[in-house]
């Protein structure tokens, strides 16, 4: 049984604007009353009053430690589990005056696209489509995206202003437009991991999501610090020279046009699987950021197909790394052994343990990751899936005017007058899908495979350890919201920022 909720009145509004969900739902709910109809907090914490420069209410996805509050992954195995200490994110919030309101739902151990596979039930996205006739609380229930659906959810339901979130391979970025709400993925190594709970060790990246860019830009400000304890974290050289390459490359004044500023718009980020009705916000914002003399050049990055595949492989081979702690014995849920079990063998212990506290998806990771690692498939699976992100990596740093300066070859990029400064692309390949009851029969092929398509446009970006936002665009044909997303070379987080206030303002400017 999830806690009961502190009462407290927040706006019932959509990320960034000023629309409510519908015009017959008042313009306020009680906190516990918005939650219980999202479900997107698992945990609140007792109000208190922090001082500070961060006058902000935050919440905390659920798979980042907090000694004050249970840390479960939204699993069964880690239920009940509070952290001994504070992970680095949180402790630099807490000292910025932040203050920490509860964890967020999410997939489990981070393992989703759609928040349905939560040991506290699915997210329900709280967006309401204006034509609809019925009370915010009935509303049409769709998914409010994953990983972090709990952390998207609960900013769009205006629950608090701002969360921490983890992106894997699109956790934030999905949510965020399915949700209607600001989400960026940092660069790969700028803000510390450690006391966050590992899915993939080389894909994770704790980021933030918003009501808005500039209180994205707060928060990442606070996190993108240099920690020791994180052993692949960023050298603060390297971070240097990433934003001296990035102002090098284009630096805009404040209050004058884009001009010099070339975004690319790369062809293999409109597949088939694209919903068409998609476009169109997408397209009012390329011509707003025209009409801001920035230049639009069509680009190229023909390894994009193959990085969903790879993508699956590398992430589920960290994961069945990461998993093995969770024996029931020295970590994690232990289920009582029946009595007709063979004791003598500790596998067949934690293999009982295992079966009862990880839910299907984890263990169906698992499996496929420890098959990637077996002898008979390392080099045809695990070793070609490092292949492809090298050569994802490869075509990013191509086009990119701007250098990467982590490349151990340096390669000089494009001429200046060339290369691209961000890439823009859809965030989802469709607006949020319809939540299917968990009572349900069991999930056919086709609809496993459509859950992993979701992620099909952000997992490159995370394959090669790229910065990436995604900004409300505005609403598709169904009424529903839709992002676009800005993706730039490693280290040019506030490139991308920039860009994305752009994009945000030509959402508002059709408001």
């Amino acid at each position: 049984m999830l806690p009961r909720f502190v009462p407290a009145t927040v706006p019932c509004r959509l990320a960034g604007t000023t629309k409510c969900f519908h015009s017959k739902v008042p313009g306020l709910l009680s906190f516990r009353d918005a939650n219980a109809s999202v479900n997107a907090l698992v945990h609140i914490a007792p109000p208190e009053r922090v001082d500070g420069r961060l006058d902000l209410r935050v919440a905390v996805k659920d798979n980042i430690c907090t000694s004050g509050m249970p840390t479960t992954c939204s699993s069964a195995m880690l239920l009940g589990f509070t952290s001994p200490f504070d992970a680095t994110v949180v402790e630099l919030l807490q000292a910025e005056g932040a203050q920490l309101i509860g964890k967020t739902n999410c997939d489990e151990f981070g393992m989703g696209s759609l928040n349905t596979y939560s040991f506290h039930n699915p997210v329900i996205n709280p967006f309401q489509a204006a034509g609809s006739t019925v009370q915010w609380t009935d509303r049409e229930r769709r998914s409010a995206g994953g990983s972090s659906g709990g952390s998207a959810a609960s900013v769009a339901a205006g629950l608090k202003e701002s969360a921490l979130a983890t992106d894997t391979g699109g956790s934030i970025r999905l949510p965020a437009s399915y949700c209607g709400v600001v989400g960026l993925k940092p660069s790969y190594g700028l803000v510390s991991r450690w006391g966050v709970v590992s899915y993939a060790d080389s894909l994770d990246c704790v980021g933030v999501m918003a009501r808005s860019v500039d209180t994205v830009k707060k928060l990442f400000d606070v996190i993108s610090s240099y920690d020791p304890k994180d052993p692949t974290a960023a050298h603060p050289r390297a971070r240097k020279k990433a934003v001296k390459a990035s102002h090098a490359s284009w630096l805009r004044a404040p209050g004058e046009s884009l001009k010099g500023l070339r975004i690319g718009i790369p062809q293999e980020y409109f597949p088939s699987e694209l919903d068409a009705s998609t476009l169109k916000p997408l397209r009012r914002v390329l011509e707003y950021l025209k009409s801001r003399d920035a230049t639009l050049i069509p680009v190229s990055l023909p390894t994009t197909p193959y990085a969903l595949s790879a993508y699956y492989v590398i992430s589920s081979a960290e994961a069945s790394s990461n998993m093995a702690r969770y024996d029931g014995v020295q970590y994690g849920y232990f289920s009582p052994t029946p009595p007709d079990l063979d004791k003598t063998k500790a596998a067949n212990v934690y293999a009982h343990s295992r079966s009862s506290g990880f839910g299907n998806e984890v263990q169906k990771r698992i499996l496929l990751g420890t098959y990637a690692l077996s002898a008979d498939a390392f080099d045809n699976y695990f070793l070609q899936a490092q292949r492809v992100r090298n050569l994802v990596r490869a075509d990013f740093d191509r086009v990119f005017a701007v250098p990467n300066v982590l490349s151990p070859t340096r390669r000089k990029n494009k001429a200046a007058e060339e290369g691209i400064h961000v890439l823009l692309h859809p965030s989802a390949i469709r607006t949020a899908p319809p939540l299917e009851s968990r009572d349900d029969a069991q999930e056919s092929d086709e609809s496993v495979l459509d859950a992993y398509v979701q992620d099909v446009l952000n997992v490159p970006a995370s394959l090669a350890g790229l910065p990436a936002m995604s900004v409300p665009a505005g609403l598709g044909e169904d009424g529903w919201p839709v992002g676009v997303s800005i993706v730039g070379q490693w280290g040019s987080d506030e490139l991308v920022m920039e860009v994305g206030r752009e994009c945000e303002r030509a959402d508002l400017a059709v408001d």
